[in-house]
């Protein structure tokens, strides 16, 4: 990555130590700042999936946040210190410790909910991109809990016998939080404080991208979300919730997003 990056960290309003990397460049345009889902963090979702590569070779400066309960940064389990919201509160303090007056914003999965709730607070976002969300967003203020959510998930967070999971998607995010050496108790945290309440979709000002992989049913009806939005427009990707990110379409139509001017 480079000798260009490095790995700060501050401590958030509440207390909760944030990390995030950012990889410096000299360009007119904005920061743009990337927010990872839930159980992921910075490295494996944009990292991984060459997304910082791109945008960095594009002559972008680029952070990635992980999230509260993710990656370096701090990890209480506390559920009252958790829920998108609070994320997107960190999300503020960070552009307000870089100094930064406008940012291109994208988010996936928690991290779009995370995105959308900044974009409906803070006039600096310019551009947006979410992904791996659809219809859940405008049905239920946030990620489809009807997919994968509530005591099924709860339960694969926190037993300690795997076998004992009966639930398919609640098994596959356990064996991501595995391969992610998460933990699971503060997964369990935010798991019991995701953001479900309406969010103020048509005061969005940003011009927006909604992305989904067309197999993805956390994405479902990404068309809704879409229409929810002013000005929207809809990427459709190959994949599923754990793949659409690797989409080769994905790096050069973001790069070709967030280079545009905001009109």
């Amino acid at each position: 990555m480079g000798d260009d990056l490095c790995m700060p960290s501050f401590s958030s309003s509440d207390g909760v130590e944030i990390y995030y990397d950012l990889w410096e460049a000299e360009s007119d345009l904005p920061l743009v700042l990337l927010h990872h889902g839930f159980i992921a963090d910075g490295r494996s979702n944009w990292v991984m999936s060459g997304v910082v590569a791109g945008l960095t070779a594009a002559g972008r400066r680029v952070a990635t946040i992980d999230a509260r309960g993710h990656g370096r940064s701090g990890k209480p389990h506390d559920p009252a210190l958790y829920g998108e919201s609070r994320m997107a509160g960190d999300v503020t303090e960070l552009l307000d410790l870089l100094g930064v007056g406008t940012v291109d914003l994208a988010g996936y999965s928690m991290g779009a909910i995370v995105a959308l709730l900044v974009a409906t607070r803070d006039p600096r976002v310019r551009r947006l991109a979410v992904g791996g969300v659809g219809a859940g967003v405008v049905e239920l203020g946030g990620l489809d809990t009807r997919v994968v959510g509530g005591e099924s998930l709860l339960h694969a967070l926190r037993t300690d016998d795997p076998s004992t999971i009966t639930d398919r998607a609640a098994a596959g995010f356990r064996a991501f939080v595995d391969v992610m050496r998460g933990d699971r108790l503060a997964l369990a945290a935010q798991a019991l404080s995701v953001h479900a309440a309406p969010i103020p979709l048509a005061t969005i000002a940003a011009p927006t991208l909604v992305f989904a992989g067309r197999e993805d049913p956390l994405a479902a009806r990404p068309e809704a979300l879409t229409g929810a939005i002013p000005g929207a427009r809809l990427l459709a990707l190959a994949g599923d919730h754990m793949t659409a990110l690797r989409d080769p379409a994905l790096v050069p139509s973001l790069i070709a997003f967030f280079t545009r001017s905001p009109t």
